[in-house]
C-alpha cells in the first residue's frame, strides 16, 4: 500500500509541473499575442508587403526601374529586378513631381520650389517650380525655374525642354466654363494650362495657350472637380513627328497640337477616358494611355486600366485590367511605359505598387514602394492625410541605356 501511495505522489507532483509549465508557455503565448496586435501595422499599404512581390525571371523585361517617391526629399532611386537599390540621387528639391533617364544617361528633373502663398487649394500637391538636368553623380548641369510650372516638363530632340504651366484664362470667358463645384473658383479667378518651349539658356520660344484652342462647350470639368482649374494638364511629350501630345485631367481629355500652327490636331475624350495620365506614343504610331476611371461616364464602378489606343480609328487595340476590375485602381497619378519584349510596366501611383505585365495580362514583377512618408502640402486635405507610399511614374531602362551603372 505504500509504495503505490508513494508512486500516486510522485505522479501527482509531475503532473503539476507539466501543469506549470503549462501555464507558462499559454501566458508567454498570450503576451506574445498581446504584443502583436499592439504592433499591428496601421497603414494599410505598408501591412500588406512592401519592396520586391512577385519576380518571374523567365518573362520579365532585363533592366533596372527608376523611381521618385512623392513624399521624398529629392530621392530618386534605380533598382535591379530583385528589388535592390543599385544607385540613388540626392536632389535639393523635393520632386515635382518625377525624373526619368536622357538617352545620354543624365537624369532629367521636375522638382518642387517654394511657393507661398499658393495660387489655390491643392495647388502645392501638383506643382513644380523646376526642372535640371544631372549626372550619374547627382551634379546638377543644367537647370531653369518657372514660378508656373507644374506635373511634367520634358527634353525635346532639339535639345529645348518643354514645360507644363498654369495661367489664369481671361475674365470674360469665365462664365462660359462648365462643370465643376459652384463657388469654387480661385477668387473669382480660374487657371488653364500653357505650354513653354525653352532654350538651354532659358528664352522662352514657344508657347501656347490652352484657353485659346478648347471650346467651353465641349470641355467640360467634371463635375467633382473643382472650378479653380480648367484643365488641369498632367502629361507634356513630343511625337516622332514633332508634335505635341499633352493629357487634361480635369476634362478627361487627350489632344495633340500640330507644332507649327497651334491648332489641335487630334482629340480622344470622356467618351473612352477618365481623367487620365501619361498618353505616349509607342513604336507603332499607337498611344499608350493610364486611364484611372474616376467618374467614368458608363459605369458607377471605379476602376483603372491601361489602354492602347490606334491613332488612326481611336479604337483600343490592346487593354490591361485587373480581375476583378476594382483591384486595380488609382484615382490619381500614375502611368504605363512600353517595354522592348511587349511587356508594359505600370505604375499604380497613388499606392506606390509598379509592376510588369505581358502582353496576355501576366503579371511577372511587381514592386510596392517602401518609403512611406506625410505629404507636407500646407494645408489640410484627403489627399495629403496619413502616411503614403505615392509614386507619380516608374520607368524601367536596359542595361545600356544606363553606361555608367
Amino acid at each position: 500500500m505504500l509504495s503505490r501511495k508513494v508512486g500516486w505522489v510522485k505522479r501527482s507532483a509531475t503532473q503539476q509541473n507539466n501543469a506549470n509549465l503549462g501555464l507558462e508557455i499559454v501566458s508567454s503565448l498570450f503576451k506574445i499575442m498581446t504584443i502583436a496586435t499592439a504592433l499591428v501595422d496601421q497603414n494599410t499599404i505598408r501591412r500588406r508587403g512592401t519592396g520586391l512581390r512577385a519576380y518571374n525571371p523567365d518573362k520579365v523585361f532585363k533592366g533596372y526601374t527608376l523611381f521618385t517617391p512623392l513624399t521624398g526629399n529629392g530621392e530618386v532611386y534605380l533598382l535591379n529586378l530583385e528589388g535592390e537599390v543599385v544607385h540613388q540621387w540626392d536632389l535639393p528639391y523635393s520632386p515635382g513631381l518625377y525624373g526619368y533617364l536622357l538617352p545620354n544617361g543624365n537624369l532629367f528633373y521636375n522638382g518642387k520650389t517654394l511657393d507661398i502663398p499658393p495660387h489655390f487649394p491643392l495647388w502645392a500637391a501638383f506643382k513644380g517650380g523646376v526642372v535640371l538636368e544631372a549626372d550619374s553623380k547627382g551634379n546638377i548641369i543644367w537647370e531653369y525655374k518657372h514660378p508656373n510650372h507644374h506635373h511634367d516638363g520634358r527634353r525635346l530632340r532639339n535639345g529645348n525642354t518643354i514645360l507644363l504651366a498654369i495661367e489664369k484664362i481671361p475674365q470674360s470667358l469665365i462664365p462660359r466654363i462648365k462643370g465643376g463645384v459652384p463657388g469654387t473658383e480661385a477668387d473669382g479667378d480660374i487657371y488653364a494650362d500653357v505650354l513653354y518651349e525653352v532654350t538651354p539658356g532659358g528664352e522662352i520660344v514657344w508657347t501656347w495657350h490652352a484657353y485659346e484652342h478648347l471650346d467651353p462647350d465641349i470641355f467640360t470639368i467634371t463635375l467633382q472637380d473643382q472650378r479653380h482649374e480648367w484643365t488641369h494638364g498632367n502629361t507634356v511629350g513630343e511625337l516622332a513627328d514633332g508634335n505635341i501630345i499633352v493629357s487634361f485631367r480635369n476634362i478627361s481629355t487627350v489632344v495633340i497640337i500640330d507644332r507649327h500652327t497651334g491648332e489641335i490636331i487630334w482629340t480622344l475624350g470622356d467618351d473612352v477616358l477618365a481623367q487620365q495620365h501619361f498618353p505616349n506614343e509607342l513604336a507603332n504610331g499607337n498611344i499608350l494611355i493610364f486611364d484611372n476611371g474616376a467618374h467614368r461616364r458608363h459605369t458607377a464602378l471605379n476602376f483603372s486600366r491601361v489602354i492602347e489606343v490606334s491613332r488612326q480609328t481611336k479604337e483600343i487595340v490592346w487593354e490591361y485590367t485587373d480581375k476583378p476590375p476594382q483591384n486595380f485602381f488609382s484615382s490619381y497619378i500614375s502611368g504605363a511605359q512600353r517595354l522592348a519584349n511587349g511587356n508594359t510596366l505600370i505604375t499604380e501611383g497613388a499606392y506606390g505598387r509598379i509592376f510588369e505585365v505581358t502582353v496576355t495580362g501576366e503579371i511577372v514583377w511587381e514592386y510596392v514602394n517602401p518609403h512611406f512618408a506625410v505629404r507636407n502640402l500646407g494645408e489640410k486635405s484627403a489627399v495629403a492625410s496619413g502616411e503614403q507610399n505615392s509614386v507619380f511614374r516608374a520607368f524601367r531602362y536596359a542595361p545600356e541605356e544606363v553606361p555608367w551603372l
